[in-house]
């Protein structure tokens, strides 16, 4: 296929911040390998730091929850035509999609019809729910690369091309491991408070995580904390809440990233997301938390099909985070999980050896380098 200029153009999709990261580490990882590569598409501020020509912001499209997407329908439909007229006025050499799956698969339906080859990296959990999705991207993708190790016998059960390439996660640079894992407790005990990446996500947990903060600093006295403050996110947003709780004189909000905070804290409360799996590549012990809107936790509970929601439990195959979801996600009980947490210094290390080893799980290093060169495979088809 011919792109419009003499270099190879790829269009990327991303609507997530998560996926902006990981896009733009595929980026660099290609552009290492073949610096004459053209990119454009949807995505975030890593992704156009990478050298992305950005068509549409993914703020402008990411949700959470079943019926807050509701909201951002027109937006969604503005970013649907948008890419759809760069793939007919472009025709891309290789379409990447990340994630995304609603908005994702209705352009690779779009990129099937114009004859442009799709790589779909990072796939959506349709092993959750939705299982019959499978089928409807064998017809639609040229091939998936996923990055959990139970996805690939997933799609091979569908006869999809599949290729397991780890997780990109570890694609960044970590201390060893005698560096890295901690031992015991520090004094004052240090809590990581890690409210997610999207404004709605930090709008509904950080109150309920400042919550727990408030009960923890009366039953532990000189506990400290930190929040981390995702890079998509104004710091004006985590400020205005943390001022509703007077009790919080100062807070230290870290906002380069959340590794710092995954090194430092004893344990953490977070969003169910990414940040799971990153806590568990640090051998960081945490508490899981999230709510939805009634309704999408009342659907989710009749579709969902998997023991646990977060991505550390689910690779491990076992519960090493307790999940506090829904109603049960109230600060008295966030406070009693990371108190039980933190009483068995023994116990707590034997916790922090567990959650380092799924590095080995998840693949090692190399993901976007691994993903890189399938892409780079496919256009040169």
């Amino acid at each position: 296929m011919k792109s419009t200029s003499n270099k190879s153009c790829v269009a990327i999709v991303a609507g997530e911040a998560s996926g902006d990261q990981h896009g733009a580490k595929l980026v660099r990882a290609m552009r290492k390998k073949n610096p004459e590569l053209f990119f454009c598409g949807i995505g975030g501020p890593a992704l156009r730091q990478a050298g992305v020509r950005i068509v549409l912001d993914s703020a402008e499209l990411t949700v959470v929850g079943i019926t807050e997407v509701l909201c951002k329908i027109p937006g969604i439909l503005k970013g649907m035509g948008i890419i759809k007229k760069l793939l007919k006025s472009l025709k891309p050499d290789l379409l990447i999609l990340i994630d995304f799956p609603d908005f994702n698969l209705h352009i690779a339906s779009g990129a099937k019809k114009l004859g442009i080859p799709v790589l779909y990296y990072i796939s959506p959990q349709i092993w959750a729910w939705r299982r019959g999705r499978g089928k409807r991207i064998g017809k639609l993708v040229d091939r998936m690369a996923v990055i959990l190790p139970f996805e690939e016998q997933f799609y091979q059960e569908f006869d999809v091309p599949v290729t397991f390439v780890g997780h990109p996660l570890l694609d960044d640079a970590l201390p060893p491991v005698g560096q890295t894992l901690k031992s015991g407790v520090q004094d004052p005990p240090v809590i990581g408070l890690v409210p997610g990446s999207r404004e709605d996500e930090i709008t509904r947990l950080l109150p309920i995580m400042l919550d727990a903060g408030d009960i923890l600093k009366q039953r532990l006295k000189n506990v400290t904390f930190m929040v981390s403050q995702a890079v998509s996110i104004d710091s004006g947003l985590i400020q205005n809440i943390v001022n509703r709780h007077p009790v919080w004189e100062e807070v230290n909000v870290v906002s380069d990233g959340v590794e710092g905070v995954l090194e430092y804290c004893d344990a953490i409360v977070a969003a169910s997301g990414t940040v799971t799996l990153q806590a568990a590549i640090h051998g960081t012990p945490l508490v899981i938390i999230y709510k939805v809107s009634p309704i999408s936790a009342w659907l989710a509970k009749i579709l969902v099909r998997v023991p646990n929601v977060g991505l550390v439990n689910l690779v491990a195959g076992r519960e090493l985070a307790p999940e506090l979801l829904q109603d049960d996600a109230t600060g008295d009980n966030i406070a009693r999980a990371i108190q039980n947490m933190l009483k068995d210094e023994d116990e707590l290390n034997h916790l922090r050896r567990r959650l380092f080893a799924l590095r080995d799980v998840l693949g090692g290093a190399g993901a976007s380098d691994r993903v890189a060169e399938l892409a780079l495979e496919m256009i040169k088809k």
